[in-house]
């Protein structure tokens, strides 16, 4: 499926010019890819017709609220009808872009896949086996500094034992009284 943006190179109308540079603008920058047809070309006189005579939505402008014809942009999927500007353009404020072009998830996105490991803090695989994390999250538990509750609370407690620095401290206070 092809989007195709049915446009005026010709048109006097500076609010329609503005409104063509920005929907090829927007579909540039979201990489779609898109057909324009120009119906002020004299061998798309064709395409002229088949654009007034399939678009629902005239595309009024403030200079000309009510046209005789579908004022372009108007913009289709193939010969599926999208909408004109306005529609285009509340489909690219509310993110439904794809949704408003009629296209599969997957014509306007790429898709990543990825066969990378997840690498852990520890040098361990995400994947590796349970039994091994285990063992090595104890070790590294035993070797956290712990403060005793017992006391002041500036005492130490490393592998089960206290630190030199609780003596030192205790004997420091009692030269002090």
């Amino acid at each position: 499926m092809v989007v195709k943006v049915y446009i005026s190179g010709i048109s006097g109308n500076k609010e329609v010019k503005k409104r063509q540079q920005r929907v090829l603008l927007i579909l540039d920058s979201k990489n779609i890819n898109y057909e324009v047809i120009d119906i002020a070309e004299p061998e798309n006189e064709e395409k002229k017709d088949f654009m007034q005579n399939n678009s629902t939505s005239s595309g009024a402008t403030i200079s000309d609220p009510n046209p005789r014809h579908p004022l372009p942009p108007q913009i289709f999927n193939d010969d599926v009808y999208c909408g004109d500007y306005d529609q285009f353009d509340m489909a690219n404020e509310i993110d439904e872009m794809e949704k408003f072009l009629k296209l599969a998830p997957s014509d306007s996105e790429p898709s990543v896949t990825s066969n990378a490991e997840l690498k852990l803090g520890n040098g361990e695989i995400h994947n590796a086996p349970q039994e091994s994390n285990e063992t090595k999250e104890t070790e590294e538990s035993k070797d956290e500094t712990v403060p005793d509750n017992n006391e002041s609370g500036d005492a130490k407690v490393e592998n089960g034992e206290e630190t030199e620095e609780k003596h030192v401290e205790e004997n420091e206070e009692e030269a002090d009284e």
